[in-house]
């Protein structure tokens, strides 16, 4: 999250008004985060996040919206969009397409415990259960087709043996998207940046997953996969924690056992988590937008998760 577009209170207290959320009390822009605009909202009524999008456009945002309704619905704590007296959830503010939703309760734990990891493994496969039957789909926007589009960009900034491992693994992943036992992973809507400061604790409780503009249709593995990269290693090093990982598996699969193909792929599928994140992360790194609040994330620590992953293979 960052402020891209500066909302003046005016227009945030016509907004409120037209949803019928009380008396604008405070406006505060959010800092981290690098693809939407943030705020937080305080109302008489209670605490909202309010979301201007920078990229997306009003044709693909229906699927994210309607998908966190989709699942608020089914009782997986996520943002719910507020809807104006026509019931519509798609806003505008600022001549930018613009969302509301309610401020979920507690904080990021960004020191997890595998109290914390198995907590977040059993709430994704309720999550991904409870998608099984929305109606709308778009595609992983950030998934391969993006990749070999975004490599060739980047590869300029890179030194050589970066540069070779970025092409390689890239290599990697269209032989594996060939494959039979890819095509046989099953698949839904998937958040698919499920990281440490998306999802919300209350003490050891999960109260939220939150922040679901990457979503799209993709294999469960690869979501499951980039949770397992970002709670489940050392942050500074990028190397595996067995005992996080395990709780987090093992209580994803208490609710949704993985199949033979899933667990032939999971190597596959972490290195891919770390492959779209440090493409990413070069591509923000290198190529920056302008905007107050905004720090590029460090691209150089999927790269080490990266050759980790490659280097030390998890068996299941």
């Amino acid at each position: 999250m960052a402020v891209f577009t500066q909302v003046p209170l005016k227009d945030a207290h016509t907004l409120v008004q037209r949803l019928q959320l009380g008396e604008l009390q405070a406006l505060r822009g959010i800092e981290g985060g690098i693809e939407n605009t943030n705020y937080f909202v305080t109302t008489d009524q209670g605490e909202f996040v309010l979301t201007l999008f920078e990229r997306l456009t009003a044709e693909q945002l229906p699927f994210y919206l309607h998908l966190m309704k989709h699942l608020a619905h089914a009782g997986i704590p996520v943002p719910d969009p507020r809807p104006d007296q026509h019931g519509e959830i798609l806003h505008r503010v600022c001549g930018k397409p613009a969302a509301l939703v309610n401020r979920l309760q507690g904080k990021s734990q960004l020191a997890p415990q595998a109290v914390h990891c198995a907590a977040v493994g059993d709430m994704l496969a309720r999550m991904h259960l409870a998608g099984r039957d929305y109606e709308r789909q778009q595609p992983n926007l950030r998934g391969l087709p993006w990749w070999n589009e975004t490599v060739p960009v980047v590869l300029p900034y890179l030194a050589p043996e970066q540069a070779a491992l970025l092409q390689s693994e890239l290599a990697y992943q269209n032989h594996v998207a060939a494959s039979s036992a890819y095509t046989a992973l099953p698949r839904g809507p998937v958040h698919a940046d499920l990281f440490r400061d998306n999802v919300m604790f209350d003490g050891d409780t999960l109260t939220g997953f939150f922040d679901f503009y990457f979503a799209g249709v993709d294999t469960w593995m690869f979501d499951l996969a980039v949770c397992l990269n970002d709670w489940c290693i050392d942050l500074a090093t990028g190397q595996h924690d067995t005992s996080r990982a395990e709780a987090m598996l093992r209580a994803y699969q208490a609710v949704r056992p993985l199949i033979a193909a899933e667990r032939e792929l999971l190597n596959a599928m972490l290195r891919a988590g770390a492959l779209r994140f440090w493409i990413s992360r070069l591509w923000d790194f290198h190529l920056p937008r302008q905007a107050s609040l905004l720090t590029p994330h460090d691209p150089a620590h999927f790269e080490r998760v990266l050759r980790q992953r490659i280097a030390q293979p998890l068996a299941l």
